[in-house]
């Protein structure tokens, strides 16, 4: 009598091999403005954690392009670079009259108005926090 079973040849899993163009168009849709990398993995049918690798790579390694391509070719900003942009505002206004914060309370009949100097915002904000507690 034989204890070890009849094992037949069950065929491996193997690891799935993506093309280029298939990385390259799953990178470009995680870099859409609000996309994220978990809705392009579970679309593109891949786990998001390789997606990530591939966007990590694809960020790391500069285009391939032709050094005539590169010359002709205008800077652009990516998407995460920041590009400052000075914006004209307008001289603050002076005041004119001193404004107060004002806060009426009601419980019941009783009624009470409190009144704080502009000034002192950040003390009437410590003291409406205890007041609500």
């Amino acid at each position: 009598m034989t204890t070890i079973p009849n094992n037949q040849a069950v065929p491996r899993r193997r690891r799935r091999v993506h093309s280029d163009e298939f990385k390259a168009r799953a990178v470009a849709s995680c870099m859409q403005p609000g996309m994220s990398v978990a809705a392009v993995a579970m679309a593109h049918g891949v786990n998001a954690n390789l997606l990530r690798r591939w966007v990590r790579e694809a960020e790391m390694k500069p285009p391939a392009r032709d050094l005539a391509q590169v010359a002709e070719q205008p800077v652009q900003a990516t998407r995460r670079e920041t590009l400052f942009v000075p914006v004209n505002l307008p001289p603050p206004a002076a005041p004119t009259a001193q404004v107060d914060i004002r806060i009426e309370l009601q419980r019941g009949a009783a009624a009470v108005t409190v009144t704080w100097p502009v000034s002192a915002a950040a003390e009437c904000a410590t003291w409406m926090r205890e007041l609500l507690r």
